[in-house]
Formats: structure tokens, C-alpha cells, sequence
């Protein structure tokens, strides 16, 4: 199955790619205070909600980037929805490979991809570069609530040292010279909501399309990610929001 084509199918109906909600993303936005003529840069900008928000609010200009040709078709067709005159860029681009200008934006997110630069630390290094002195950096990705089953890690070929905890992530932009100015965690309702509505997606899309060739992988894939998330994830995997000043 094409890389992508999974979570294309399994998050069709969500507004947000995270387990979070549209309230702690408005929160977080306010704290910005993005000027009239700034920029924000979003990574792995997903169907580019928080993009699009930003600049309703603002009024900046932002560039967004992704590698899924999924969430780019779904973020372009958003912005010419919501803001067809805006200055906003769409990019198709592995993020490692993204050469936009070091400095140059008042606030760089990145909100569940940290994959890219091999965890939380390595991303925050990697977008610290694009913000200005002075301008936000905000990160969303998981922590560990509490020591991981090692069955949970062999079932979603995980290791421990891949997540710090909660306290340990604010400490990794502290490590590099940011300062921490606001953090939040995703309540198990907003976990809930996140995963088991990929259950529905994926039932839905298998009952209308018996025929397609990836139909047996993607409901094989979601039965072991419900199990995971069931047995130990939800207990175990936290995700959190954090903010940090340049």
C-alpha cells in the first residue's frame, strides 16, 4: 500500500491529524501574536487547518509543507476555500529538505511529525532555525505518561528511549537556549476522538470499496492499531502542544 494512503483513508473525517481539538489550537494561535506582515511556516502541514486559522486571524502570510500528496490536496483546496487571497504556499516537500530562509518567520510549527528529524529534540533544533529571534516555535508530539509494557513496544515496534516524558520534552527546547512559555496534554476524550474515529473511517471505506486491492491491509492495519491503542496506548502514550520563544 502507498505510504500515505492509510491515513488518507483512516482520517478523511477529521479536522485535525492529532489528538487534540480546535479549541487548544485557537488558544495556542492567540498566543502567537503574529504582526500583519509576518509569516508563519507550518511542517507537515497536514490539510492545513492550523495554517489557514492563522492567517483568518492574522491576516500574515504562511507556507506550509508536507510529503503526503493526500494532505496537500486536501490543505490547497482549503485555502482556496478560506482564503483564496491570501499569501499562502502550499508545498509538496520532504520537510528534512525544506530551504526556506533561516530567521525569517515569526512562528514555525510542527504538530505530530517529529519523525522527520528523529524526535522532539531534533525538531525543535531543526524549526528553531527558521524563527526569528523573538518569534514562537510550537510542537506537538508524544510523551510517555508512564513506563512503557514491553509488549506495547514489540507490538508497535517502539522503544523507550523514542519519547521522553512530559517534563523531559519542555526540557529539551530549555537544553537548546528556548524558552518555554506555554504546554498543554491531549485528554483521553481527545484521544478517544482521534483514533476511534479512524475505526469509522476505515469500516466505512471498506464497506464501499470491497474491490480495492488495499482493503485487506488497511483493515489488517487498523485492527492492530485498535488492539495497541486499546491494550496499552491509551493508557501509557500522552501527546502534548508546546510553545517556545525564540
Amino acid at each position: 500500500m502507498e505510504r500515505f494512503r492509510y491515513f488518507d483513508i483512516g482520517l478523511q473525517r477529521h479536522t485535525l491529524c492529532n489528538p487534540t481539538s480546535i479549541v487548544k489550537i485557537d488558544t495556542l494561535l492567540g498566543l502567537l501574536d503574529i504582526p500583519d506582515s509576518g509569516k508563519l511556516l507550518d511542517i507537515a502541514c497536514g490539510k492545513g487547518e492550523l495554517l489557514v486559522r492563522a492567517v483568518e486571524r492574522y491576516g500574515c502570510a504562511a507556507v506550509g509543507v508536507d510529503l503526503s500528496p493526500y494532505a496537500i490536496r486536501d490543505a490547497r483546496a482549503l485555502v482556496a476555500a478560506r482564503i483564496p487571497d491570501a499569501d499562502a504556499e502550499i508545498i509538496e516537500q520532504d520537510a528534512a529538505e525544506y530551504a526556506g530562509p533561516y530567521a525569517s518567520f515569526d512562528a514555525v510549527s510542527c504538530l505530530g511529525a517529529s519523525w522527520i528529524w528523529g524526535g522532539h529534540a531534533g525538531t525543535l533544533r531543526a524549526l528553531a532555525r527558521w524563527a526569528r529571534p523573538g518569534g514562537y516555535v510550537l510542537v506537538g508530539g508524544p510523551y510517555w505518561r508512564k513506563e512503557p509494557d514491553p509488549e506495547y513496544l514489540a507490538a508497535d515496534e517502539l522503544t523507550a528511549d523514542l519519547f521522553a516524558d512530559h517534563h523531559g520534552n519542555i526540557e529539551a527546547g530549555r537544553r537548546l537556549g528556548l524558552t518555554p512559555v506555554y504546554a498543554t496534554t491531549s485528554t483521553l476524550d481527545e484521544w478517544d476522538h482521534y483514533e476511534t474515529l479512524q475505526w469509522y473511517s476505515v469500516e466505512r471505506w471498506a464497506r464501499e470499496h470491497p474491490d480495492d486491492p488495499d482493503r485487506a491491509e488497511v483493515l489488517e492495519r487498523n485492527d492492530r492499531y485498535r488492539e495497541t491503542y486499546l491494550r496499552w496506548g491509551r493508557d501509557t502514550l500522552g501527546w502534548g502542544l508546546y510553545l517556545f520563544r525564540k
